[in-house]
């Protein structure tokens, strides 16, 4: 099917036990699109990269990619089949240096064109540290090997979670200058994001969340700033 979804996530529910975290969301992503979800703290957006990449249990049927139904599956699965998650706080190993975090993301030895070589073309600070323990680098530097090993594994979809958290704004801008170019490799992308403005700038659709649900939603060129701002802050 043309300009079929190549990523779908249907009614999709999320427990912590007895609570419920997200209420029947709805979202679609196409190859080479980047959507952004903003939200405030609590929202769910964390909850919602954490299902589509199996470490939250979901049905089967609530999330498809590329037509086939993925829900549910493990964490290794998912990574097998082309979705890698970029978590928030980066989550590096702090015993092993900087490229051996990255070695560790293609441990899947999915077929593509990101190996090595080519994750130091795109961050040639990384090169430079590549010996270095990856915990001792600046924030800025430890999200790009948070990139850097995502992009290891030769993913469809990048999950991003919250990229510009605790960085200075002449970081966050070089971050999203090198997924610029990520994106326009034919990588399609997931961005949580805090900052709106940051959002706008590189999405093309953005999902405003509330409380566990979408509460608003469209092309991120036809939505206000003052619609997203009421979305969000839920009045």
């Amino acid at each position: 099917m043309l300009d079929a979804p190549l990523l779908k996530v249907r009614q999709l529910e999320a427990f912590y036990g007895d609570f419920q975290a997200l209420y029947g969301l709805d979202l679609e992503l196409k190859t080479g699109q980047v959507v952004a979800i903003v939200g405030a703290n609590g929202a769910g957006k964390s909850t919602l990269l954490n299902s589509i990449a199996g470490l939250m249990a979901t049905r089967p049927e609530a999330i498809e990619l590329a037509g086939e139904r993925i829900g549910g599956k493990a964490p290794y699965q998912i990574v097998a089949q082309g979705i890698a998650l970029v978590p928030e706080g980066r989550r590096l190993f702090p015993s092993l240096s900087v490229e051996e975090n990255l070695v560790i993301g293609g441990h899947m030895k999915r077929p593509g064109p990101w190996k090595l070589a080519r994750i130091y073309e795109l961050f040639p600070t990384l090169a430079e540290r590549r010996h270095h323990p990856a915990t001792a680098l600046s924030g800025g530097q430890q999200q790009m090997v948070a990139i850097g090993r995502a992009l290891m594994s030769n993913p469809r979809v990048l999950l991003c979670d919250e990229l510009s958290l605790g960085l200075a704004p002449i970081v966050v801008r070089d971050i999203y200058a090198h997924l610029r170019a990520i994106i326009a490799d034919g990588v399609a992308a997931i961005i949580v994001e805090q900052d709106i403005q940051q959002a706008l700038k590189i999405a093309g659709h953005l999902y405003c969340m509330l409380e566990g649900r979408i509460v608003l939603h469209g092309a991120a060129r036809s939505l206000t700033r003052e619609s997203i701002a009421a979305a969000y802050f839920g009045v």
